[in-house]
This record gives structure tokens, sequence and C-alpha cells, in this order.
């Protein structure tokens, strides 16, 4: 597996996403574009230390995206060479679907189709990739929390598009507003799923899901909503060139995670924690929505 990252050119606080991202916080940080930039290099070069294949593009200055350091909520790669282009919510973010971030995949990678959701857009319908779903690759399952960013029809029709069984839920945070995107409060692994079961009011959703996990033999690590709110299942599992392993983490998630917790993790794959105060505050999203995986075979 390999890493498309891309690297800010401006980031900033996003209005436009904060209807309904209760991560984001407009606080006044001083020179928070270079330190965004600088938190964004530091995570590169600490994925390519531990061998793990990272390809970055550079954003460019028009037009502005604020949030194009979280590409996964666009764009999507496949083991059969498809490319998935997503619907997205707020009307800034749709500009981050630049023509050279799927240009260096089209150059660099066998793509055999593509498919283009972002028409719903103009029917008010959003799924913002692998954000608003979270994907079990092996056995062809998407979960999915229902919000503003993901329409339970967009969902289903690229469930039925692409082979993959949909698994639709409600999840809300400690303030029972909806959670924005289903990775925040999932994180879905070979062997285990990181997982908030208290923000799932629903009980026959909870068990469901449950249920779902058990016949894919996946242990499960319950999260609390606090620590949920500290990025704790904003997480992704990735592979080093020799096909380790690791499970990437922001700092601040590394820090909420118990003992207990953290055990169970460590059976699975070493952790690596990663410092971005500036991205999660002002962005209101985590490690694991900066990292977009590619599913392709290299040209």
């Amino acid at each position: 597996m390999e890493i498309l990252m891309v690297r800010p050119y401006q980031f900033y606080f996003n209005q436009q996403t904060a209807s309904n991202n209760f991560f984001q916080s407009n606080i006044n940080i001083e020179n928070a574009n270079e330190l965004a930039i600088a938190e964004f290099d530091t995570m590169v070069e600490k994925l390519r230390a531990h061998q793990i294949l990272v390809k970055v593009v550079q954003d460019t200055q028009n037009p502005s995206t604020p949030d194009s350091i979280f590409p996964n909520n666009w764009i999507s790669t496949h083991a059969d060479g498809t490319l998935c282009l997503y619907p997205m919510f707020a009307e800034n973010r749709r500009a981050e679907r630049k023509l050279s971030v799927i240009e260096f995949l089209q150059s660099n990678y066998k793509i055999e189709n593509v498919l283009d959701l972002t028409n719903l857009e103009k029917e008010g319908k959003f799924l913002e990739g692998t954000g608003s779903m979270v994907l079990d690759h092996q056995h062809k399952i998407a979960y999915g929390c229902l919000s503003e960013r993901l329409d339970k029809e967009a969902f289903i029709s690229w469930c039925d598009k692409m082979q993959f069984k949909p698994i639709a839920f409600k999840a809300v945070d400690d303030k029972v507003q909806p959670i924005y995107h289903t990775n925040v409060m999932m994180c879905m692994a070979n062997q285990f799923v990181v997982i908030c079961l208290d923000s799932i009011p629903n009980k026959q959703e909870k068990q469901m899901l449950l249920d779902s996990f058990a016949r894919t033999n996946k242990e499960v690590i319950e999260i609390s909503q606090d620590q949920l709110n500290h990025f704790a299942g904003n997480m992704l599992q990735v592979f080093d060139i020799a096909e380790k392993p690791y499970l990437i983490m922001s700092e601040q998630a590394h820090s909420s995670i118990n003992a207990a917790q953290l055990k169970s993790l460590e059976k699975y794959n070493p952790l690596i924690p990663i410092a971005i105060p500036t991205i999660e505050a002002l962005g209101g999203g985590s490690t694991r929505c900066m990292m977009a995986e590619i599913h392709l075979i290299n040209k």
C-alpha cells in the first residue's frame, strides 16, 4: 500500500465546514499556515522513516483550498483500478478536486475506470469518501454514519457500483449532534476495529455493527466519547514496504488512550503517534483524514 498526501499551500479555518464539523476551533493561531505545513512535513518524514511509501502532491495557490490537506474526502482508489470522485458538502472544498492530483495518479498508476459522483452536489446529496465511509476492503463492507456529509441514497448507490455491502447507522457526539464523518468514531484494521459504541444511540444498530465485526473476526476495541473528542477514532492502519502494519494516530489521540487499549492495539501493530495540533484545531480532522490510500498498481 502507498499513501497519497497533499501538502497544503494555504491552510486556515474553513468557515463553510464548521457548520457541521464540531471538531473545528476558530482560535487565533499565529503563523497557522507555516505551523500546519511544518506539521505536515514532519508527518511525511516520520512515515517515510518507517519505510511507509508516501507520495506527496503540492497543493496549488489557486483556487484557495484551506482543507486540501484532507484528500481522502474527495478521492479514493481501489484494487480493481477504479478511481472515485466524491460529492462534497462545502462549496469551497469542491475546488480540492484539482487536476494536478488526478493527473499525478493517472501518470503513475493503472486506472481502469473513474466513478464520478460529483453531479450529486446539484441535488444536495453528499458522500465524502473514506471520511464519511469506513471501508473493510477484505470483506467488501462499507460502514457509514448518516449525516449531512453522508446521504443514504448516495451511500447505497456507491456500494452497489463498487460491490460493497452497505451498513448505515446513526452516530452522535456527547452533545447529541450527528457525527459528521464515520472515520472520527471508527477505525477499521485487518484484525480489529476501534469504535465509540457510546455514540450509537440505537441498540439494534449497535448490535448490527457488533454482529458484523464478529462475522469478520475483528476484535472490538472500544473508545469513549471523550477519547473520540481527542481523535482516538481517527486512526489508520498502514503497511510498510515489507507489508508490516503500523497504526497511525495523532499525539493527542495517543495521549487519550489507556493502558488496556494500548495493549490491545500493540498486539496487532506498533503505533506511530504524530503531533499535528494546528491541523486538528483549525481543520477539525486528524491523521487519518490526511492520508488517502493508493490501492492501484504502479505503471
